[in-house]
């Protein structure tokens, strides 16, 4: 059973009741004995949003992104690549790709603002997580706090844009606002990352790749 919620999960299911209808309509005490089995192995990472709210809303995805491409691109369509049809699962990872990878990106980001903090213009966060609601009317992928999952104090929020050509503007800040808005009436900071740049004001600080390969190197002094 632990493999159909492997893959339910690796096909883009994240929320229990949509992995337990993907995996077979499985009873939701199966599903929570193979889930808490996959989190152990520390295959699947199981997330609740970063609020200063409790919240139930915990969200599952696959934790290596090597194994979430490969269940989610390679893994189903094995009989048509043996079959030399390739072609058509390479069309199928080009047609996908700009809308998985802005998902699989977002926990590396994280991990990496997690890294780099503080910097010049933002604090230490001890948690960088995001925030969603069960409807994804409010959805923000950047929540900087002092604890997880349910904070004492919000650091600051964020948005992820991770498209070649479009950099955030002023249409992408305006939303975030709008969630902010949602969430909190405090004036927390806003922060961008962004593979294209930023081409609006109004944000506290903003990083691109080169920012983030940063986290990984080493620091030296």
């Amino acid at each position: 059973m632990g493999r159909e919620v492997l893959r339910a999960i690796g096909a883009g299911e994240r929320t229990f009741t949509n992995i337990a209808r993907a995996a077979g309509g499985i009873a939701h005490s199966t599903l929570t004995r193979a889930a808490d089995l996959l989190i152990d192995k520390h295959v699947v990472a199981a997330e609740l949003p970063v609020s200063l709210h409790p919240s139930k809303e915990r969200r599952y995805r696959v934790a290596d992104p090597y194994l979430r491409f490969w269940l989610a691109f390679l893994d189903p369509h094995m009989a048509e690549i043996e079959r030399m049809r390739g072609d058509l699962t390479l069309a199928r990872i080009r047609e996908r790709w700009t809308s998985w990878r802005g998902r699989a990106v977002e926990p590396l980001i994280r991990e990496a603002l997690a890294r780099i903090l503080p910097d010049g213009s933002m604090p230490t966060a001890p948690v960088v997580g995001g925030y969603w609601t069960r409807s994804n009317d409010v959805e923000i992928d950047l929540v900087g706090a002092d604890r997880e999952p349910v904070a004492k104090q919000l650091l600051f929020l964020g948005s992820i844009k991770w498209l070649e050509t479009s950099p955030f503007d002023a249409h992408d800040l305006a939303a975030l606002q709008k969630h902010r808005a949602a969430l909190t009436d405090d004036p927390i900071p806003l922060v961008a990352v962004s593979r294209s740049g930023v081409n609006c004001s109004g944000l506290q600080a903003t990083y691109g790749p080169e920012d983030l390969l940063s986290a990984w190197r080493a620091r030296r002094g």
